[in-house]
């Protein structure tokens, strides 16, 4: 079986690695794809690509063979026009060159986030709850969504069955090198205490981790969903987290009376539930934030205080 990365960045490198130290995945190629291969590993194979470019992309899955693609796309900019051009329109292009090309790939996973929710009081969203961002990002992104929920319901692969398409909605990504919320911290500037602002974070390892869980599933022919959340079992306060942090990072801090607001400048206070992907089998690594952040705080900063 033939994996493809689209996009490839940390989550698809990490993907990558534990993919090929794994015997169980002996028998999984993989493959990424990247606009400046350069940038990754080098012990990663790799091909120069952008998903946004039809005519690279068909001559790659012309070329390619691959059984599965992730994908995992980082916009051109924070804006609306940055998330319609990587979002829609690499959505649009994986649909049309897929209609292209006689080898057709049996699954497709689409990595999204739960910014496509626009309940902020603090209510209790799942794959069932309602996706109404008012935000342009949350827009776009399920526009693009939409797009590759398509793929399921019109093609089907070489051997007649309908091609299976997963997103999966993440939730806030932290760990090695994604540092703005310590940085944060170390400023002394944390949200307040009230009213509570409810916060969700997934660790980048076990990011990587359903995604290859999703994979293993549909090799195995066991039943999957067409959409999951991805977040860690414990969704928190603004304030407990950020307090925490600081505590342990042994920073004197002064509460921030502004909500806690996403990059669209929307608040942001929500708690999202991961039991459908628990129970398809998924085990985290990292299952709260503390699991998460002590260990890159042993690695940051040598005043770390043990809890």
């Amino acid at each position: 079986m033939k994996v493809l990365f689209a996009g490839c960045g940390d989550i698809g490198v990490r993907a990558i690695r534990t993919i090929s130290d794994n015997s169980l995945y002996d028998h999984w190629q993989t493959l990424a794809m990247r606009r400046k291969p350069s940038a990754l590993p080098s012990d990663i194979e790799a091909i120069q690509g952008n998903l946004c470019d039809s005519e690279n992309f068909l001559s790659i899955l012309d070329n390619s063979n691959v059984d599965v693609i992730v994908v995992t796309l980082t916009p051109d900019s924070m804006s609306d026009q940055g998330y319609l051009d990587s979002y829609v329109n690499g959505a649009n292009v994986l649909k049309s060159t897929i209609m292209k090309i006689s080898y057709r790939p049996q699954l497709i996973i689409w990595v999204s986030s739960t910014g496509v929710y626009g309940q902020s009081c603090g209510e209790w969203v799942d794959e069932s709850s309602v996706a109404s961002s008012k935000s342009y990002r949350g827009k776009r992104l399920l526009e693009a969504e939409n797009l590759v929920k398509s793929i399921s319901k019109e093609l089907v692969t070489n051997n007649s069955k309908l091609i299976k398409s997963v997103v999966v909605r993440f939730s806030g990504i932290y760990g090695p090198g994604r540092g703005r919320l310590l940085n944060q911290i170390k400023k002394g500037n944390i949200a307040s205490k009230h009213p509570v602002s409810w916060t969700n974070r997934i660790h980048v390892v076990d990011c990587a981790g359903i995604i290859i869980h999703i994979i293993d599933l549909y090799s195995q022919k066991k039943d999957i969903s067409d959409l999951y959340i991805g977040t860690d079992n414990q969704p928190v306060p603004a304030y407990e987290i950020q307090s925490w942090l600081a505590s342990h990072m042994r920073v004197k801090i002064e509460e921030n009376n502004e909500i806690p607001k996403n990059i669209d400048n929307k608040n942001v206070n929500r708690r999202c539930n991961n039991k459908l992907i628990k129970d398809s089998g998924y085990n985290f690594i990292f299952p709260d934030f503390k699991k998460g952040y002590i260990p890159l705080l042993l690695e940051n900063n040598s005043t770390f205080k043990l809890p």
